[in-house]
C-alpha cells in the first residue's frame, strides 16, 4: 500500500484497480432496490436513442418549457438568454431553472426567468462553450440549448439503475463533467445497490460510447487539465477512480483522511472535488477540518488543515486559485453552522456564515461573486441561491454593505452554472 503523508498523520492508499478493457453495458438481474433505499436511509447519511425536440426558432417559450413564476415583462421567457444568467438543476422537480442574478450579478433585484423540463431529479450540470447544457437526471442526460431555453434531447443511460425515483439515494446521474475539447461528456451514474459507473457521451452524436466501473455513489466527476483522465469521486467507497479517457482502464485511489470505519454509515466521506489546473491535483474538503490533496499520478494524499468545522459538500475554484467550499451545517454536537469557506492559494481562510444548509457553488468569471445553491441532498434545503461578495473583507467599515443576498431560484437547486 502507498503511504499517505500529511499534517494529520499517515494514511493508506489502496492499490490500483486491475486495469480493465472497455466493457459492454451492464445488464443486471432483479435489483434489491427497495431494500437498498431503506438501508441507506437507516444509515443516514430501457430505452435507447435520443429523444428530440424541435429547436425554438421563434424566440418564444419552446415546448417543454414552463415559467417558475410570473416573470416581470423585462424577464419574460422570450428571446435569447442574457450572458451571466444562472442555471440551476432542480433536484426537487424535473426542470432546470434560469435565474437573473440581479444588478451587476449581486442578487439584488434578481429572480427566476423560466424553467425547462429535463427529466426526473436533475443533479449535476455542465455547460459547454457552444451554450449547450448537459444535465444529469435520474433517467438520462438531458441536452439543453441555453440560449433558446429549449431541451434538445435526452441521452438514456446504458447502466441499469432500477426504477426511476427521486431523493438522495436515487439511481441515475450525479456528477458530470465536460472534456476540455468539448467532444465528450462524462457522467457518474449511481447504482443504488452497488458500485457506480462513468458513462462517456459523444457530444456530436449524443450517444454513449463507453462505460467504466467506478466507486459507490459518484458524487462528483472531474477531468485532468490535459483531458487524458477522468476522476469519479466515490462517496460511499471512500475513493477517487481515475479513468483513462482513451482506454477506459481504471485505477482506484483511496481518499479517507479519517479512515473508513463506519462504512456506509460514516459521515466522514468524500463528496466533491476540484482539479487544480497548475498541477492536476485533486482537492477534496472534509468536515471543515481537513483538505485532502490527491496527486493522481502517484495516489499519494497530503492533508492540510481547514477551519470551518462543519460538514462540507460543494467546491469550486476561482480564477485566481481561491478555493470555495460549501459548509452544509453540523452533523455533530461540536460542529459549526453552515458557511462558505474562502481559501486563498496560500491556505488563508475566511469563513462566510450562511443561513441554512446549502449544496454547491459556482464563481463568476471575474472571481468577485460566489453563487451557493440552497437545494442540499438531505432535508433542510430551501429553494434559492445565496450570493456572496468575495471582495468583502472582515474589517469592512460597512458591515451590512456586503451581506450575503438570498435569491429565489428553482426547486431544491443543486448543480449550478453561470452562462
Amino acid at each position: 500500500m502507498t503511504g499517505v503523508r500529511g499534517a494529520w498523520g499517515v494514511f493508506a492508499v489502496a492499490p490500483s484497480r486491475t486495469p480493465s478493457k472497455p466493457r459492454t453495458p451492464r445488464v443486471s438481474c432483479a435489483r434489491r432496490f427497495t431494500l437498498a433505499l431503506a438501508a441507506a436511509a437507516a444509515l443516514a447519511g430501457c430505452t435507447s436513442g435520443t429523444t428530440e425536440a424541435a429547436p425554438d426558432r421563434t424566440g418564444t417559450t419552446a415546448p417543454g418549457t414552463t415559467a417558475t413564476a410570473t416573470p416581470a415583462p423585462s424577464r419574460a421567457p422570450t428571446g435569447r438568454t442574457p450572458e451571466g444568467t444562472l442555471l440551476v438543476a432542480d433536484f426537487g422537480g424535473d426542470t432546470v431553472t434560469f435565474v437573473d442574478p440581479g444588478r451587476d450579478g449581486s442578487g439584488e433585484g434578481g429572480a427566476p426567468i423560466a424553467s425547462v423540463e429535463v427529466g426526473t431529479a436533475p443533479y449535476g450540470l455542465v455547460v459547454g462553450e457552444d451554450g449547450r447544457a448537459w444535465v444529469a437526471t435520474a433517467e438520462g442526460v438531458a441536452v439543453v440549448d441555453t440560449q433558446r431555453r429549449t431541451r434538445l434531447g435526452t441521452v438514456p443511460y446504458e447502466t441499469e439503475t432500477g426504477p426511476v425515483t427521486t431523493g438522495e439515494y436515487r439511481g441515475g446521474g450525479m456528477g458530470i463533467a465536460l472534456a476540455p475539447d468539448g467532444r465528450h461528456v462524462y457522467v457518474g451514474v449511481n447504482v443504488p445497490d452497488g458500485n457506480g459507473t462513468v458513462e462517456v457521451i459523444d457530444t456530436a452524436t449524443r450517444e454513449v460510447t463507453g462505460v467504466a466501473d467506478v466507486g459507490r455513489r459518484p458524487f462528483d466527476v472531474g477531468v485532468s487539465p490535459d483531458g487524458r483522465e477522468v476522476y469519479a469521486t466515490g462517496h460511499d467507497s471512500f475513493d477517487v477512480t481515475a479513468v483513462d479517457a482513451d482506454t477506459l482502464r481504471t485505477r482506484r485511489m483511496e481518499v479517507a483522511p479519517y479512515g473508513t470505519e463506519g462504512g456506509l454509515g460514516s459521515w466522514l466521506k468524500p463528496h466533491y472535488a476540484v482539479v487544480r489546473p497548475q498541477d492536476g491535483a485533486l482537492l477534496l474538503p472534509f468536515e471543515g477540518e481537513r483538505l485532502a490533496v490527491l496527486d493522481p499520478r502517484t495516489g499519494e494524499v497530503t492533508v492540510e488543515r481547514m477551519t470551518a468545522n462543519t460538514h462540507q459538500h460543494g467546491a469550486a475554484l476561482a480564477p485566481d486559485g481561491t478555493l470555495l467550499v460549501v459548509g452544509t451545517g453540523p452533523i455533530g454536537a461540536d460542529d459549526e453552522d453552515p458557511s462558505l469557506t474562502v481559501r486563498t492559494p496560500d491556505g488563508k481562510e475566511r469563513i462566510v456564515p450562511l443561513d441554512g444548509p446549502h449544496e454547491d457553488v459556482a464563481v463568476s468569471a471575474d472571481g468577485r461573486t460566489a453563487y451557493v445553491t440552497g437545494g442540499f441532498t438531505r432535508d433542510g434545503y430551501w429553494n434559492g441561491i445565496t450570493v456572496v461578495d468575495l471582495d468583502d473583507e472582515e474589517d469592512d467599515e460597512d458591515d451590512e454593505k456586503n451581506e450575503p443576498v438570498r435569491l429565489e431560484a428553482g426547486n431544491r437547486p443543486l448543480g449550478i452554472a453561470i452562462l
